[in-house]
Order: C-alpha cells, then sequence, then structure tokens
C-alpha cells in the first residue's frame, strides 16, 4: 500500500467508529481489505467481532504476533473534518483507526513476502472496554496460535509525526473502573430529618477517597484516584435519594490497586452506618500494567537505530491499556508512534499526522522481519 491507500483506510475506519464487541462494521471492512491481500499464505480467523490473520512462514521455528485494537470511544467528534465519524457520539479519538491501518499496511506486505517465522496479526476488540485482551487469551484460537513474542504500538499526540519512544520496564498503569451508587431515603428539602441525603454521603465519600492515597498508600506505590462524574437528585428543593460517583483508579503496582479498593470498600461500610444507606460497587473494566521485556526493547532500540528513525526514551505513565494482559503471559512490548496532534488522546478534537502512517507501516514491519 502506498501512502495514499493508508489514508483512504485510516479516513474510511475514522467514520465508522464502534464501541467495545460492537465493531461490526468494522470487522467487515477488515475483511474486506484483507481479502484484496495474497492469499496464498494466509489463514483468517474469526473471533466475536476481532480477527486474528496468520501469515504462515516458509521455515517456521517461532510465531511473532502483532496486535493493534478495533474500537472506538463514546466520544462527540469535533474536528470537522470532511470525514468525520458517521456513527453519531462515537468517535475513533484514541487513534484506533491509525492502528488498524498501519496493520493492514504491514499485513500487505508480510502477505506479500513472507520470512521464515510464522506471523500473526491480532485484531481485538474492545480495548477501551469492557476489556478484548483478556478473553481472547483465554480462547482455543490463541491456546493453539500461541505467540512466542508479541508487540504493540500507541499512537502519542504529543510527539512528532514519526517519532518512536518507549522504555524497558514498565510503561502503563494497572487500572480499574470505578462505579460508586448510593440508596438512602429521599424526601422534602423542608424535612431533611425525615430523608437520608446521598448528595451529601457522596460529597462525604469523594472527600474521603483522597485519604486512601495521602494515608493509606506506600509514597513509593504511586497511586491516583479520580472521580470524574458525580450524579444525583432531579431538583433543587428535594433531598437526593440516590447519587453515583464514576471515576478511576491507577496505580503502578499491581498489589497497590488491591489495597486501594480495600481501603474503598472499608469506606463504603462506614458511609452506609453513617449516612443510613447502602452503597454498592462496581470495578468495571480492569487492565494490567504494561510491562516491556528489556531484551525485546534492546532488539526493538537497534531496529530503530538501524532505520534512522527518530527515538525518544519514554517515561512510566498512568494511562491504561488492555495489552498488558498480553505481556502478562506472553514476553513483548508496546511502543508509541509521534502523530503531533494539539489535542491528546480521548478528546473530540484529536486530528492526527497521517504523515506518521507510512513511518508506523515500516517500523512494525521492520520489526517483525528482526525481532
Amino acid at each position: 500500500m502506498n501512502h495514499q491507500e493508508l489514508v483512504k483506510i485510516r479516513r474510511d475506519l475514522h467514520q465508522i467508529p464502534e464501541l467495545g464487541f460492537q465493531e461490526f462494521k468494522t470487522q467487515r471492512y477488515l475483511q474486506g481489505v484483507i481479502a484484496r491481500l495474497p492469499q496464498k499464505h494466509l489463514t483468517i480467523k474469526q473471533w466475536r467481532t476481532g480477527l486474528l490473520v496468520k501469515v504462515s512462514g516458509s521455515n517456521p521455528s517461532r510465531l511473532i504476533g502483532y496486535r493493534t485494537d478495533i474500537d472506538g470511544l463514546p466520544i462527540t467528534e469535533e474536528t470537522d473534518y470532511s470525514f468525520s465519524s458517521k456513527h453519531e457520539g462515537n468517535m475513533h479519538a484514541c487513534g484506533h483507526d491509525f492502528h488498524m491501518t498501519i496493520a493492514l499496511g504491514a499485513l500487505q506486505r508480510l502477505a506479500e513476502q513472507p520470512m521464515d517465522d510464522d506471523v500473526l496479526f491480532i485484531f481485538q476488540p474492545a480495548e477501551e472496554g469492557p476489556g478484548g485482551a483478556l478473553p481472547m487469551l483465554q480462547t482455543a484460537l490463541l491456546g493453539e496460535w500461541r505467540p512466542d513474542v508479541v508487540f504493540a504500538l500507541h499512537v502519542a499526540p504529543e510527539l512528532p509525526a514519526g517519532m518512536v519512544s518507549t522504555r524497558e520496564g514498565l510503561l502503563f498503569a494497572n487500572t480499574s473502573e470505578l462505579f460508586i451508587d448510593f440508596k438512602g431515603k429521599g424526601g422534602h428539602a423542608a424535612y431533611p430529618h425525615l430523608t437520608h441525603d446521598m448528595v451529601a454521603a457522596a460529597s462525604s465519600f469523594v472527600t474521603q477517597l483522597q485519604q486512601i492515597v495521602a494515608r493509606r498508600i506506600d509514597p513509593l506505590q504511586s497511586a491516583v484516584v479520580t472521580i470524574g462524574k458525580i450524579t444525583g437528585g432531579s431538583v433543587q428543593n428535594v433531598i437526593a435519594e440516590r447519587a453515583r460517583l464514576e471515576g478511576t483508579i491507577r496505580t503502578l503496582d499491581p498489589e497497590a490497586i488491591g489495597y486501594v479498593k480495600q481501603h474503598i470498600e472499608q469506606i463504603a461500610k462506614g458511609h452506609e452506618i453513617s449516612f443510613d444507606c447502602t452503597i454498592d460497587i462496581d470495578y468495571g473494566a480492569n487492565y494490567y500494567q504494561v510491562y516491556n521485556s528489556t531484551a525485546y526493547i534492546d532488539r526493538f532500540k537497534r531496529i530503530v537505530s538501524q532505520e534512522q528513525l527518530t527515538w525518544q526514551e519514554a517515561k512510566a505513565a498512568m494511562t491504561g491499556e488492555d495489552f498488558g494482559y498480553m505481556l502478562k503471559e506472553i514476553p513483548g512490548f508496546m511502543f508509541w508512534l509521534g502523530v503531533d496532534s494539539p489535542y491528546g488522546l480521548h478528546h473530540g478534537k484529536l486530528r492526527p499526522s497521517e504523515d506518521a502512517l507510512s513511518t508506523g507501516v515500516h517500523i512494525v514491519e521492520k520489526t517483525i522481519r528482526n525481532l
């Protein structure tokens, strides 16, 4: 695929973002592109809304895996693109349209010129939630086609287009969604003594959450607890019977996230007594840390240097990625690819530079062939 063909594919995919395990149009589009590639060395299998594509090598001694995510986000697009999302309220605001395009470009090159080893392209659904990596790993398909090494990329809006960045060891944090529902007793604002106010309970809960990181977690075990959304009540003169908190937990230590959850549950028990209410906690999607293999990062750095690409050492971040589950089971790594956007990931105005597409295809292909 030349650069213009990559741009067209990216723009086509950008228009059809779909949420986790709802990527039906996306899957059909991917199947259509793959069907136009040389088929002699390809074996294609479907898993839910995802795909696994194996490129058979001439003399395989191992299976090299490359993973791309395929889902979009429930975000309203604000880019003013002529090719904006046709799915109202959904957007490829995390660069997965780029990820898929790069994977297809690399797949074409491998299909046209296979190598000695087998290669597995993993088109994984539901990275943004509820999480596709872990259930995919547990299938018979990946039991049969278990990679010996696996890697992936993620676009980085803050880096210049085409720059490559990663690090050995921890790259992304352990993360968990957090949903807390409060149920009390509503009533007229003039008679507070006859009610159990859930706005008050939720407000107190938010304040107490901040003490977990400040006073319950070892300062050397970094943790963040964020409440991004509070809902409760219906009108200004009625005391709320229900309230809901929505947020996330992020830690750099897999054990620390368990400690945070333990303390959240202790706070909930105390608030149930103090505010005479019931509290339900749902941790939603949980993602394991992305931990890069030192040996493979060393090899990747040499490949980047040989291809004369711009390199920058990355810092560990509190972002989450369910690719961490794959790296927990299979050695490998993830790296950042710069796309030079003034707006960041999960923003309605994210505008990644399409100049990075060809660089992405090039470095993925070269890495597969030299890893």
